[in-house]
């Protein structure tokens, strides 16, 4: 399990040591069952050694899970998609260089979500162009870290872009299939998911019965027009979140969970610890429900009976 790193500045009462990234690692490390930390390129590590962000790790009990670009604010028209061919060099540059990091600090994925790579207006942009564009650039940074796993976060809306030029998990999977590049994958974000009007868990079985999942980010929210809530895993959707956790097993995920979640008002270290023993109940209640005969239910679409299953396993869990 990973959490958001970034949350470790909520709340810094509740916190006596050291703030700066190095310091959100170590207070990180007090959260019981996390075991790695995902960063952002290069936000959490411009002006960091390898040496040092490895110290830290050491020091907190915890390893690198990924590193998560996040594309500088100079690059709002785009950064695989950009117009100007020098930006999307230095877009797919920056890339690189993340996965480079990665690998120096022992992780084997790259996630990469744009908050530019996309239009605003009807008429803005040649969508064709905007496609083969992102293509090109999964290409290049495929090509150049064959060992790493390249993974796309796809967001259909938000503040920065309002339509992404891969606004679904559809339309990411024909992404990655037409990349063509075997390190070259997706990471699902559910509360992206649910924005796009998806069900995570289809999205899950869709992408992880292509050989494409490469990552999961467990939050949820209230779905509410072009936001994203960030809420803790299960809170507001708990069957989709079962379900979810059920195709998980279902397509094999070998990958590493992410909280991707928002506690401004809580304590980021126990919302971290919840999210964990949410999800590890979940899990449970998912092999529960293999045992107790789900997948013939499903076969008959009898969701009737689905819910009486689920009454039952209630009923005898109080």
């Amino acid at each position: 399990f990973a959490s958001r790193l970034n949350s470790m500045k909520d709340r810094p009462e509740l916190w006596k040591g050291e703030d700066g990234v190095l310091g959100w690692v170590a207070r990180q490390g007090t959260a019981h069952g996390l075991g790695l930390v995902d960063f952002n390129y290069p936000q959490h590590l411009a002006g960091l050694s390898h040496e040092q962000v490895r110290a830290a790790l050491a020091a907190a009990g915890l390893r690198a899970g990924a590193v998560c670009l996040r594309f500088p604010k100079s690059m709002q028209l785009g950064a695989y998609t950009h117009p100007d061919e020098a930006v999307r060099a230095r877009a797919v540059q920056l890339t690189i260089e993340a996965g480079e990091w990665a690998r120096a600090l022992g992780a084997s994925e790259v996630v990469v979500w744009s908050a530019f790579d996309g239009y605003d207006y009807s008429l803005q942009v040649d969508h064709c162009v905007l496609w083969d564009r992102v293509i090109s650039a999964f290409r290049q940074v495929c090509d150049a870290l064959p060992d790493i796993k390249v993974s796309l976060e796809y967001k259909p809306t938000d503040e920065n872009t309002r339509f992404f030029a891969v606004p679904s998990a559809g339309a990411a999977l024909l992404l990655a299939l037409q990349v063509e590049r075997a390190n070259m994958g997706l990471t699902l974000d559910v509360g992206h998911c649910l924005a796009a009007g998806e069900n995570p868990a289809q999205s899950v079985a869709l992408v992880g019965r292509a050989g494409k999942l490469f990552g999961i980010q467990l939050n949820d929210g209230y779905t509410r027009l072009g936001a994203e809530d960030g809420l803790m895993f299960g809170s507001v959707h708990p069957l989709m979140a079962l379900e979810l956790v059920y195709w998980l097993q279902e397509v094999g995920f070998d990958g590493h969970c992410y909280f991707d979640t928002f506690p401004r008002n809580e304590d980021p270290v126990r919302e971290a610890e919840y999210n964990i023993r949410r999800f590890k109940q979940l899990w449970a209640k998912a092999l529960e429900l293999r045992r107790a005969g789900i997948a013939e239910r499903m076969r008959a679409h009898d969701a009737l009976g689905t819910l009486e299953l689920l009454e039952r396993m209630d009923s005898a869990g109080s």
